[in-house]
């Protein structure tokens, strides 16, 4: 039999590209033929080519929420857009199509409904966007993050299957205990922290978490009396009000400021616990290597956060503390007396792993092939 051949559809985010990537390097390792259309100013632009696979791109026309210029000229700009997606499936074939979300997904949809292409889209937050509320209406199958995401396919089959892991942090969720104690010890060298102290890993992800940073900034000398180590990953560009603050403080011989971290593979095998926001790929990551978090979810948007975060926190596995009422007072009295509770740490970290499954990729990658088989 011949490959099958897989458009994938989705960008925009780190939270649609990298399970995208992710389910991407899977099936093309099983053998398939794998397309990814996105847009020209999403991160896939410059992701999806570097990672080889082939990138085929349609405008960014966004569904309009008021009446506007840009509300008169969408119906022009869409029927541009449909003329693209016809042209992909003209060219490509695909046998089917799986989409991520995002304003790429929505006429790619569309035109595989209207081809008969079978389609499986993957929703990453707990609460699904516009295009994969429209998706589903028309979805082979569908396919969660979290168990408690409303969103079902309206005629074919609703699973849940996790977030498809980036492959150097699948790597890390498959370690036994002994190699992950040996993964410990090559972070800690890789970024020149003490494998034997207890770590507090501090983020709010490539753009960082103002106030998150602000309160760290507040507990400097509650940090150094603790003995406990911080890597604090700040946020580009946010680094120095921590870096004057610490020449201030007794904190700093412990207390390690970055950016930005490329190699977060490393930041996890050091954690003992994490203080984040609840961004789905953040959830999903520290759920599957058993990471206990304090999730301080992000203030604005539709509420997602504080849902995504919802079933680990339900399970035992983190502790959810609103933007507001993080304080010094919360980090010093509740979070940083977790880390002189190893037992407790490690039944929240069970629960944590619990809640989120290790091969998300490879199960949704055996759905993409059982799928496009069927349609062969």
């Amino acid at each position: 039999m011949s490959s099958i051949k897989v458009v994938l559809a989705g960008g925009g985010t780190a939270g649609h590209v990298n399970p995208l990537l992710a389910t991407a390097t899977l099936l093309r390792e099983r053998g398939a033929d794998v397309v990814v259309v996105g847009t020209r100013e999403g991160l896939e632009a410059d992701l999806v080519p570097n990672a080889g696979f082939s990138f085929e791109t349609i405008d960014r026309v966004p569904f309009p929420r008021r009446p506007n210029m840009n509300a008169l000229r969408f119906p022009r700009d869409f029927h541009r857009v449909r003329a693209q997606t016809g042209r992909i499936c003209d060219d490509f074939q695909p046998d089917v199509l799986v989409g991520f979300g995002g304003y790429v997904s929505t006429p790619m949809y569309l035109e595989a409904s209207k081809r008969s292409i079978p389609i499986v889209l993957h929703e990453q937050n707990a609460k699904p966007g516009l295009a994969n509320k429209l998706g589903a209406r028309m979805a082979h199958t569908v396919a969660l993050t979290f168990a408690s995401t409303p969103l079902k396919a309206a005629k074919g089959t609703t699973i849940t299957v996790g977030l498809p892991l980036r492959p150097a942090i699948a790597e890390l969720a498959f370690l036994g205990a002994d190699e992950r104690a040996g993964r410990r010890l090559k972070a800690a060298d890789n970024l020149g922290l003490n494998p034997e102290m207890p770590t507090l890993l501090v983020t709010g992800g490539s753009l960082g978490a103002q106030h998150i940073n602000e309160v760290l900034e507040a507990c400097l000398e509650p940090i150094a009396d603790a003995d406990i180590q911080v890597l604090h990953l700040t946020g580009k560009g946010k680094d120095e009000p921590i870096r004057t603050a610490l020449e201030k403080s007794s904190a700093g011989e412990h207390y390690h400021v970055r950016e930005y971290l490329e190699t977060m593979e490393d930041a996890y095998a050091l954690a003992d616990l994490v203080v984040c926001r609840s961004g789905a790929g953040t959830v999903a990551e520290l759920a599957a290597l058993g990471i206990p978090a304090v999730y301080v979810p992000l203030p604005i948007g539709n509420g997602e956060q504080e849902l995504n975060a919802a079933d680990v926190v339900a399970a035992g596995g983190g502790i959810l503390v609103r933007n507001a009422d993080f304080t010094a007072h919360v980090l010093v009295n509740e979070v940083l007396p977790l880390l002189g509770q190893p037992e407790t740490l490690r039944t929240m970290g069970a629960a944590a792993r619990s809640t989120s499954p290790t091969d998300a990729a490879e199960r949704l990658a055996d759905v993409i092939i059982g799928v496009a088989e069927e349609n062969k």
